[in-house]
């Protein structure tokens, strides 16, 4: 049986462990010895995927060398802020699939940008992103994702190797357009739960969704992305089920914002990683730096750093020129 290691223990990681097991021997690595002995002891991840059980056959460990010892594949499922940290630990030799979507705070790099400083130019990797809710994925809801790898032939075996019962795997060779897809609608959701929060109808939610994809469209192709990828599962399917679904914790932060609460307070209560909060400020600096008109990436950024309350944020949208569309 083939062996895979899924590295984060947080509700993706333990998603996409749960719904591997019953097809392949999967060892889930907990940074913290207390949270592994707790997942073994209880069956069950209570504080991020609360009342769904670990099947029988997922193994959980603290030992980061016993969980990729023997594996042929590593999927890294920590948020952006810890990947760097665990690509270090690794095997440069690891095949390794990232789960994570944004960019590393500080530096501005997307994921595949660390993995190539700290594994190697050559190594064997790539992204796995597209529409999916950890909670959907952790009770067998189907479920259709997308590896995007440089190399085509590690794509198509990587997707072959998790593709399997509700879960369908695609595979692409533009890693660029599956990362920015995946980390700019994180800061389109946030736009739409503002949106949503105020009040302003489905009309208006529609209309950021749509003018959202065209920003991720122009960001992409800007560092060499394809117009395709956008269109797809990591591109306008992330977007839609992002700014739309209730399970979505960066939506869940503008419609907090839009109540006038504090960030720090919504963040400190949501308990999980809201990628948008730190991508916003990296995507808006990017897009300046590359001369690409992002206006609501930059409104959302505004929000995030107080600079503009929801409402005035908003206000600045509606009274931008009309233009041609595109």
């Amino acid at each position: 049986m083939t062996r895979l290691a899924v590295l984060g223990a947080g509700a993706w990681g333990t998603a996409i462990a749960s719904v591997l097991a019953p097809r392949a021997e999967v060892l889930l690595w907990a940074q913290r010895p207390e949270q592994a002995q707790a997942l073994q002891a209880t069956r069950s991840n209570e504080r991020y995927l609360p009342g769904l059980a670990l099947p029988k056959p997922l193994g959980v460990t603290s030992d980061l060398a016993h969980a990729v010892h023997g594996a042929r594949l590593a999927l890294v499922a920590t948020p952006v802020s810890g990947f760097r940290d665990v690509l270090q630990r690794l095997d440069p030799a690891l095949p390794v699939l990232w789960l994570c979507k944004g960019f590393e705070e500080g530096t501005g790099l997307l994921p595949h940008q660390v993995a190539a400083e700290t594994l190697g130019e050559k190594a064997t990797c790539g992204a796995l992103s597209g529409p999916s809710f950890a909670e959907e994925v952790a009770r067998g809801l189907p479920c259709a994702l997308t590896v995007a790898a440089r190399d085509p032939e590690f794509a198509r075996q990587a997707a072959a190797l998790l593709h399997g019962a509700r879960l369908r795997v695609y595979f692409s060779t533009d890693v660029v357009g599956v990362e920015i897809g995946g980390a700019v609608k994180n800061v389109m959701a946030i736009a739409a739960g503002i949106s949503d929060g105020l009040g302003l109808g489905m009309n208006a939610r529609a209309a950021l969704i749509t003018r959202g994809l065209a920003e991720i469209a122009r960001l992409s192709a800007a560092l060499g992305g394809q117009p395709e990828t956008v269109m797809g599962l990591a591109g306008a399917g992330d977007l839609i089920l992002t700014a739309t679904g209730d399970l979505s914790r960066n939506r869940r932060v503008g419609l907090a914002l839009a109540k006038g609460r504090p960030l720090a307070q919504i963040l400190a209560e949501l308990g999980h990683v809201a990628e948008g909060v730190r991508s916003a400020k990296e995507v808006a600096r990017l897009a300046q730096k590359k001369n690409v008109e992002m206006p609501v990436t930059g409104a959302v950024n505004a929000v995030l750093e107080g600079k503009l309350k929801p409402g005035e944020a908003v206000e600045r949208l509606l009274s931008r020129d009309p233009k041609r569309e595109r």
